[in-house]
């Protein structure tokens, strides 16, 4: 997926009380099934007394199922885990993790109450998460003349790109990092800039190809 989309800014936290339960919902960021996991360790870790530590990853683009996991954590099955995911699903954001913290008040919910507790904890977060725009960017190497040097850098800014390591020596090298929206376009200015006088390629272990 090469468009823009929301993702976590950071860790964002809330808390109620239902029926004397406490329900704490901690979200963060999950760009990898790793960094969701290791999340959720340390949410365990912190509250490490609490009667049930619900969680819930959505790794990739919003609402992608390719890389997801959820657990009830000894709540009823699928009272907790399902529920949360769902919400993380349809919410517009990605590579999102959330953890629904319970400390036991007594009272029973019953699972049609647990499922609304655990959705509800993690929508009420949702509504005051902060967000960043997360940009899928390709890695270009671009090596010519001296003379295209400042129409080259003069374009650079029309396409978002950044300049990630310059090289001079016979030749100017750049590498660059462009949208991922916009890198086709950026190859086809570059190249009617410079008269196909210049060579461009990804960056070594560069996954895209350069079209």
């Amino acid at each position: 997926m090469s468009e823009r989309y929301p993702i976590p800014a950071g860790v964002h936290r809330v808390e109620e009380i239902i029926n004397r339960s406490r329900f704490i919902t901690t979200i963060g960021h999950a760009p990898t099934v790793e960094a969701a996991r290791a999340f959720i360790a340390h949410v365990r870790e912190e509250f490490a007394d609490a009667t049930h530590n619900c969680w819930a990853y959505v790794v990739g683009p919003p609402g992608s199922t390719a890389q997801v996991g959820m657990s009830d954590d000894g709540e009823p099955h699928g009272t907790a885990g399902r529920p949360m995911l769902t919400v993380l699903l349809h919410s517009g954001v990605g590579e999102i993790v959330a953890v629904v913290t319970r400390y036991y008040g007594g009272i029973k919910l019953g699972k049609g109450g647990l499922v609304r507790a655990y959705s509800g904890g993690v929508k009420l977060a949702l509504e005051t998460l902060p967000l960043v725009e997360k940009v899928p960017r390709r890695r270009l190497v671009l090596t010519f003349d001296y003379s295209f040097l400042t129409p080259v850098q003069r374009l650079l800014p029309s396409f978002e790109a950044d300049v990630r390591e310059e090289t001079y020596t016979e030749h100017v090298r750049l590498a660059l990092d462009v949208p991922e929206e916009q890198a086709d376009a950026f190859i086809e200015a570059v190249r009617e800039l410079t008269h196909g006088r210049l060579n461009v390629e990804p960056a070594p272990g560069e996954p895209h190809s350069i079209g």
